[in-house]
């Protein structure tokens, strides 16, 4: 048991090193713990009373939740390096410990030692970057390069991998509640964007959290766009709105390195009283519509008619021909008997017909000449 002890210490010295490390991240790298419950806890602490504590607690988190509310988180895509895992190096480190602990017992102290740190060395130099992935690497503090994807070897203590990069197409959703139109008419607008980081390097020290911050300046610039457009453009033009966006938004992420690939508005919702004037409002041009169609038809209807008239004016066979066309449709489906009167029946007479029209004119002409004897 005692050769065991030399393999436990530096074990135990390389745990204690990961905690240390662990706790000097910042509160929104830390695993395990939510941040929440870390500032409800301290909030609580100066309280000595427990129900004052959990009251304290229960308004921090209700804050929080109205805060995820209106400005909903995002994951980030980037990693911090101590939360990165690697199985290689992994492998490598958990290899020359197994190596170091047949030495150990064989009372080669030096040589396990040796190898303990081969392997505490390999495992932190030895790096791995996914195909999708970019390393921003700091040496001494400065930017020496940016890995990956692949295998890549760091010289330990000297370098170190502060952000990992997802270079993939990522969304985020964004919406304006309330926001008012160029006309005074408030909606609420949803946009889906499309992004990627196209270079890493500016990403990683440009800015802080790109991720938030193209969400919050699609926000802003989805707001501004509701405000400079009308109710009808937002409505009718939507590809129009979401060039117009992307064109915005991906103006101000250029100079991070974040590219907008495009832009979509998903859904417009406007006020149910608007809606229903809407309606209404459309309603009437269509009853608009119907009734010019209707007064065009009569019109049409009226003309052929005139026109018609003419006809039969000047060719009574015509008119006799179409009366008796009327008599068969009528008799030929039911095949019931009609009784017309002998004045009908004259009338379908040609000869008779011609006659009364030519009697008819020489009656409108007897005045005309007796006007013109008598002058």
């Amino acid at each position: 048991m005692t050769h065991l002890l030399p393999f436990a210490a530096i074990v135990a010295i390389i745990v204690w090193v990961n905690i240390l490390r662990v706790l000097k991240a910042k509160p929104q790298d830390r695993p395990g713990v939510p941040a929440i419950v870390r500032r409800s806890v301290r909030q609580a602490a100066g309280f000595e009373n427990g129900a004052a504590a959990f009251a304290a607690i229960r308004a921090v988190q209700a804050r929080k939740a109205q805060q995820q509310q209106n400005f909903p988180t995002q994951i980030s895509a980037s990693q911090p390096e101590g939360l990165h895992m690697n199985p290689i190096s992994a492998v490598i480190f958990i290899v020359f410990i197994a190596a170091a602990v047949p030495a150990f017992l064989a009372q080669m102290i030096g040589v396990g030692v040796a190898l303990v740190i081969i392997g505490v060395f390999l495992g932190y130099a030895v790096k791995m970057a996914q195909q999708w992935e970019k390393a921003v690497v700091l040496r001494l503090g400065k930017l020496h390069a940016v890995k990956g994807p692949g295998l890549f070897i760091l010289v330990p203590i000297i370098d170190a991998v502060t952000t990992w990069i997802d270079q993939r197409i990522r969304t985020t959703e964004v919406n304006a509640e309330q926001a008012l139109t160029r006309d005074t008419v408030p909606v609420n607008v949803d946009a889906i964007v499309f992004w990627m980081v196209h270079d890493a390097e500016r990403a990683a020290l440009e800015i802080a959290d790109y991720a938030s911050a193209v969400q919050r300046v699609a926000q802003t610039s989805l707001r501004e766009m509701i405000g400079s457009s009308l109710l009808s453009e937002l409505l009718s033009e939507r590809k129009q709105a979401d060039a117009t966006l992307k064109e915005v938004i991906g103006g101000k992420t250029a100079e991070w390195g974040v590219t907008i690939n495009s832009v979509e508005i998903r859904d417009v919702a406007i006020p149910a009283t608007l809606q229903d004037a809407m309606s209404r409002q459309a309603q009437a041009e269509r009853e608009k519509q119907a009734r010019v169609t209707l007064g065009s038809a009569e019109e049409e209807v009226a003309q052929k008619f005139v026109n018609a008239a003419k006809l039969y004016a000047t060719h009574p066979e015509a008119l006799q021909l179409r009366a008796m066309n009327i008599i068969y449709e009528t008799t030929k489906e039911r095949g019931a008997t009609i009784l017309m009167p002998t004045s009908m029946v004259d009338a379908m007479n040609p000869g008779a017909a011609a006659f009364a029209l030519a009697m008819a004119r020489n009656d409108a002409a007897k005045p005309a000449a007796d006007k013109q004897g008598d002058a």
